[in-house]
């Protein structure tokens, strides 16, 4: 398959993901902390652009990072002939860009849920993370040639659409791995419990992810990562062993049926369809009534959790749900 050309319009919005100025404030904060460290000078080594990356930290490595540079992710595994001759070109492409793109390789094989949640087919496949939103470059070995034309359009977007001119390259600086390890931040009193939670979703526990979450919560019901945590656990939890097809017929065949609706809508989230699976909730709100109406207005205020308050899809569709029942 040949790459495609660059649309924001393909963006698929990662629904795990905390508001995008979130993220930015980490990452500045990150930066600081290594400048001073740095001695001021700033800048990172050339082999630091292309990192390996699995699911503990995604969010630090990919998410955070896409705030500040376009993120090319590259899904690959050992067995895979056609990554071998993917990878290098990805590779040498991105050093040559020279700071404004990074490069994540992903092994599917130990992170499968990072492929689940990125709706991979097949690999090689190549995305792009930019300000928190991920977009499907191409799946499949390319020449470099037509790889680079899509990686200038990503770089032309990125800058653009988000203002991301990339990050410094030092060619004198010394890789990260080989650095002083940073002060060890304090504990908090529940982040044993919350690492418990996580290590539980990235095993694919998510039974196990949600009663972690609601033991932070039982004693401190205001811990906003719990909340956010048990969102996407208990979202995770329900789609586990649907059958995405016959969800879909029932769906389409019972338009006021709040429970197809409801799992409908909840696929539509996973796979990063927000705005489907909004537009699906509210629509369901207008052809119900009674227990069902109020049990798909749940639903709704559930999904939003998952999505983030502040994001504006969520305040228009507030906007909506508010006009739905009113």
């Amino acid at each position: 398959m040949q790459p495609r050309n660059m649309s924001m319009s393909g963006v698929v919005d990662l629904a795990a993901v905390k508001a995008a100025q979130e993220a930015k404030e980490k990452a500045e904060q990150a930066r600081a902390a290594a400048a001073r460290q740095g001695g001021g000078a700033g800048g990172v080594s050339p082999a630091d652009l292309v990192i390996d990356v699995d699911e503990a930290g995604f969010e630090r490595d990919v998410l955070q990072r896409s705030t500040e540079v376009p993120v090319v992710i590259d899904f690959w595994a050992e067995w895979c002939e056609p990554c071998k001759q993917l990878s290098p070109v990805l590779e040498q492409l991105v050093v040559e860009y020279n700071g404004r793109l990074l490069l994540a390789k992903i092994d599917v094989d130990a992170n499968q849920m990072l492929m689940q949640q990125f709706g991979v087919q097949g690999i090689p496949a190549v995305f792009a993370v930019v300000a928190g939103q991920a977009l499907p470059l191409f799946q499949g070995a390319a020449g470099k040639e037509q790889i680079q034309q899509t990686l200038d359009q990503l770089v032309q977007v990125a800058e653009e659409r988000f203002g991301l001119t990339g990050i410094t390259v030092d060619p004198d600086a010394g890789p990260a791995a080989a650095q002083a390890a940073e002060p060890a931040m304090p504990v908090g009193p529940y982040d044993a419990l919350l690492e418990a939670a996580v290590q539980a979703l990235d095993a694919g526990d998510f039974g196990g992810a949600v009663q972690a979450y609601k033991n932070v919560l039982s004693d401190d019901p205001g811990n906003t990562e719990a909340k956010l945590g048990l969102a996407q656990a208990e979202l995770l939890h329900r789609v586990q062993g649907l059958d995405p097809q016959r969800v879909r017929e029932d769906a389409a065949e019972k338009p006021a049926d709040a429970a197809a609706q409801i799992a409908a809508a909840d696929l539509d989230l996973v796979g990063g369809h927000v705005d489907d699976a909004f537009g699906r909730l509210i629509d369901t709100v207008r052809r119900t009534f009674g227990d069902d109406r109020n049990a798909v207005r749940v639903r709704l205020l559930e999904l939003f959790e998952v999505v983030g308050a502040d994001d504006p899809r969520v305040i228009a569709a507030r906007r909506a749900l508010a006009r739905a029942l009113f």
